[in-house]
């Protein structure tokens, strides 16, 4: 296990890493703030870039040993409101293209690639059933925070770059589902929010040599401390936890069950009306199996 050294990623309403099969690959997401009400009717614009290095691990069915990674990966990504029976609903849209080089040991044989293209997209639906109506904005000015609590479910699709011939790609080749429920307090200037989730992940029917490779799901729990700032600052203190994701590779059971933390800490600052800026702390140590890495990045943000 490598020593836990913290550094930036990528940090807006769409956090860069979503799902296996998209680079950077982490096995669960930290996402502050996700639950926080806005007017209905919004648009976000969202360009970002991060930097990855150390155990990125791009799908949990592989088996690498040292593996050793260098991520460049651009992000964008839009956001919209709108109102899902009388409560606040957002739907968002995140596209990855990446370029990296990795390194390790595939059956005793050092190996390495480098490549570059499009990851996995995915789309997401996520309402605040409790705590959030959907408001105009001419309403919102007097909408007070206290108690939220909504789920989201997203889409991972299989259109990223993808070589059965290669074992690392950027792309996974299957479907992806991602569940999650959560409820977020408000306590003076302070925000306490905690998730529970699970990835349940489709076959892929042409793995690397023409496998069938299948996985079991992946559940994963996170929390975060946000402090409030005047002017629409933020800071966020993130904790997540993943667990399971048991692979099989054409009927044979793989040692590689995943077992890993998140540590990171988000910054958000507005530059202008329409404008955030933001940036993240991120380090992943694994227990078990999993992406063990560091990362840094930043984010612009547009919203009207």
């Amino acid at each position: 296990m490598k020593k836990l050294k913290p550094a930036l990623l990528l940090g807006a309403v769409i956090a860069l890493g979503a799902a296996p099969g998209s680079p950077p690959v982490h096995a669960q997401e930290l996402e502050p703030r996700l639950l926080s009400n806005v007017p209905k009717g919004m648009n976000f614009g969202i360009l970002g870039y991060a930097y990855s290095t150390g155990n990125i691990l791009l799908d949990p069915a592989i088996s690498i040993d040292d593996l050793d990674s260098r991520v460049h990966t651009l992000v964008g990504a839009f956001v919209h409101s709108f109102s899902l029976a009388g409560v606040s609903s957002k739907v968002d849209v995140v596209v990855p293209l990446a370029t990296g080089d990795w390194t390790g040991i595939v059956e005793g044989r050092d190996s390495a690639r480098s490549v570059s293209g499009l990851g996995d997209p995915r789309v997401r639906l996520s309402v605040a059933f409790v705590g959030a109506p959907a408001m105009e904005r001419k309403e919102f000015g007097s909408y007070i925070q206290e108690t939220v609590v909504g789920a989201s479910l997203q889409i991972i699709a299989p259109l990223g770059q993808y070589d059965p011939s290669k074992l690392i790609n950027l792309g996974s080749n299957r479907w992806t589902a991602r569940a999650t429920l959560g409820a977020s307090k408000v306590v003076d200037r302070w925000i306490v929010e905690g998730y529970a989730g699970a990835w349940l992940f489709g076959d892929n029917t042409d793995f690397f040599g023409g496998n069938l490779a299948e996985q079991a799901p992946l559940l994963t729990a996170k929390t975060h401390l946000i402090r409030l700032f005047d002017k629409g600052r933020w800071l966020a203190f993130d904790l997540g936890y993943g667990v399971g994701g048991q692979g099989t590779i054409s009927g044979v059971e793989r040692d590689n069950r995943i077992s890993t933390f998140r540590f990171g800490a988000t910054l958000a600052l507005p530059v202008a009306a329409a404008h955030t800026l933001r940036f993240t702390l991120l380090s992943g140590v694994r227990l078990e199996k999993g992406p063990d890495f560091d990362a840094y990045g930043a984010s612009w943000q547009y919203r009207r």
